[in-house]
């Protein structure tokens, strides 16, 4: 498994997607306690407790890193539809003053 690495500063380490899903496939799947597959990974339990959370809500879409959020194909379908729906009403309202400029008698 590829372990994380640490900061410039060393106070905090950084693990990558594909730790973490190793680390929670292991603690998972292996018959050893919890306690002793963050023993062998050399991570904290609040850690793995936390990541397994994250992979039971989210499954396949945790982790995506980076503050970065991993959306299904419908909820990028419901986002570009929203900025869409605002580009359209901006223009809209450009327009509205635009027409209002012009029609107005001298």
């Amino acid at each position: 498994m590829i372990g994380g690495s640490e900061d410039i500063e060393g106070n905090r380490r950084n693990y990558s997607e594909e730790f973490k899903k190793d680390a929670v496939g292991h603690s998972l799947t292996s018959e050893k306690t919890v306690v002793e597959v963050v023993q062998d990974l050399g991570i904290a339990h609040s850690n793995l407790r936390r990541w397994r959370a994250q992979y039971g809500k989210n499954g396949e879409l945790a982790f995506p890193g980076n503050g970065k959020q991993r959306l299904t194909p419908q909820e990028e379908e419901i986002k570009r539809l929203k900025k869409e729906l605002d580009d359209v009403r901006q223009e809209r309202d450009i327009l509205k003053k635009a027409l209002a400029i012009f029609t107005k008698k001298p």
